[in-house]
């Protein structure tokens, strides 16, 4: 039997302990938005760098991606002095100028398959069926946003990062395991950056996208320049860190660092990183461990992996249940990515860049 909390509260809706990101808004609402608390004050802001990550992430930038028309331009509301942060939390909203509620008119009685509607009308007694609403990737404009102002800040430190799609359906690069760099990623529009297997990609899916169906993934992310510390053992550990905030991203299901499940098929003396001395300092010898041992970084590379699955939106018939218990079908319509990872590259980044500039900050407030 099912139990209704029709009076249950949101919680959850922040990360972070010293850079906290609180988000609030919805899909189809006026706008989504965020408070990034803790920032270093004096911090000078590249808006172009800023507005250039939202527009990788934006809607209708491709025939892959959903043809909704977003601008995505932020407005900070506070935090700021002369284009600088001035160490009080960071306010600031993007718009929402392209939702046409219409489009899910039909969805006010029915649980779409795969989506949150289902549980989140069981445990609120209410929903918001437009778009989603909070469980919408809509709201994902805010942590880039934030993702992005960490990320200026870690490269001012020598901290750098990049992602990239490294496999759609069944489809992959052969080594993904390099760092490569913003222009080789977005040279294309699935943003792979090995271009015969990208146009392979692409092929594959618009292929799907005629079919009215979708597709998943996984995306690589490499962090380099980190310093040797970088985490708090026992419970957060960086790793498990980093597995809470890309797992928290809409459709993602599955986190592997280092040689991840690959690694379980190997036997220690195969898989441990030995030591040796390189100019001077101490270092591993390979990084099956993705650069992140004992819950800290080594100051190697971190690497991991991101599994995405196929969008549940599609065009195609399925299988349902109304919201008075009887079984129906349901096409849902609107406006859908056939396959969510080439604009979730600068969420994985985002995310990513708020943990370890919380990580970083932590680090540099426990030295001596």
């Amino acid at each position: 039997m099912q139990v209704l909390f029709k009076f249950a509260a949101m919680s959850g809706n922040s990360i972070g302990q010293l850079l906290k990101l609180s988000t609030f808004g919805e899909s189809h609402g006026i706008a989504i938005g965020g408070i990034l608390d803790g920032f270093p004050s004096n911090f000078e802001i590249d808006f172009e760098a800023l507005q250039l990550q939202l527009s990788r992430r934006k809607p209708g930038q491709s025939s892959i991606s959903t043809p909704r028309s977003e601008t995505d331009e932020v407005q900070f509301l506070s935090g700021l002095f002369d284009n600088k942060t001035t160490g009080t939390p960071i306010a600031f909203q993007v718009l929402n100028n392209d939702n046409r509620s219409k489009d899910y008119d039909k969805l006010k009685e029915v649980y779409r398959p795969g989506h949150a509607d289902f549980v989140y009308q069981t445990k609120y007694g209410i929903r918001d069926h437009r778009g989603g609403g909070r469980s919408s990737a809509r709201e994902t404009v805010a942590r880039v946003v934030a993702g992005q102002l960490a990320q200026q800040y870690l490269a001012k430190h020598g901290i750098e990062m990049g992602a990239y799609v490294n496999r759609v359906g069944n489809i992959s690069m052969d080594s993904p395991s390099k760092l490569y760099n913003i222009g080789q990623v977005d040279q294309n529009i699935v943003r792979c950056p090995h271009p015969e297997t990208a146009q392979k990609m692409i092929e594959l899916i618009e292929s799907v996208k005629l079919q009215g169906d979708s597709l998943g993934g996984s995306i690589v992310c490499v962090i380099s320049g980190l310093p040797v510390g970088l985490g708090e053992p026992v419970f957060d550990k960086l790793h498990a860190d980093l597995a809470k905030a890309m797992i928290g991203i809409n459709a993602a299901k599955s986190f592997e660092i280092g040689d991840g499940i690959a690694g379980t098929y190997l036997l220690g003396s195969q898989i441990n990183d030995e030591f040796e001395v390189k100019n001077n300092a101490i270092v591993t010898k390979t990084n099956h461990s993705g650069g992140i041992q004992g819950g800290l970084s080594n100051g190697a590379d971190i690497v991991f992996s991101v599994g995405f699955k196929p969008v549940s939106s599609i065009l195609k018939s399925q299988n349902t249940v109304n919201l008075q218990g009887n079984e129906t079908t349901i096409q849902v319509e609107g406006r859908h990515d056939p396959c969510v990872l080439p604009r979730a590259i600068p969420i994985v980044e985002s995310m990513a860049a708020l943990v370890i500039a919380d990580h970083y900050l932590r680090f540099n407030a426990y030295q001596l």
